[in-house]
């Protein structure tokens, strides 16, 4: 390997390893993405999903884990697809405003959606 990969920016162990689009610490479990340490370090505003893709008003995106919604049963399950976002910034890490079939409107992270 002649690319050494980044220490853990939460314990700064230098022995972290790739786990598919992920980069993962042994010592203290901590899982990031390389592509979001880089857009918060260049501080463009640009907003990415959890695979790097940049999203626009009016994308559609796939929900990539299950969520877990107070006041619903169920929540929203990994798959479920979102049309027409709308991003929105300055709202905590939340930062895509959308609704939500079965649940209504409510406010996702950009960290648990993949462009469709």
């Amino acid at each position: 390997m002649t690319d050494s990969l980044p220490p853990c920016p939460q314990c700064s162990c230098e022995y972290t390893y790739e786990m598919g689009a992920l980069l993962v610490c042994p010592e203290c479990a901590h899982e990031w993405t390389p592509v979001t340490e880089d857009v918060a370090s260049t501080g463009d505003g640009v907003i990415r999903d959890a695979v790097g893709n940049v999203l626009a008003d009016g994308d559609t995106v796939t929900v990539v884990k299950s969520l877990k919604v107070k006041g619903s049963p169920t929540g929203i399950k990994a798959g479920t697809k979102v049309r027409n976002i709308r991003l929105v910034s300055g709202v905590g890490d939340h930062d895509i405003d959308c609704k939500v079939d079965g649940i209504g409107p409510m406010q996702l992270k950009s960290s648990v959606v993949k462009k469709a």
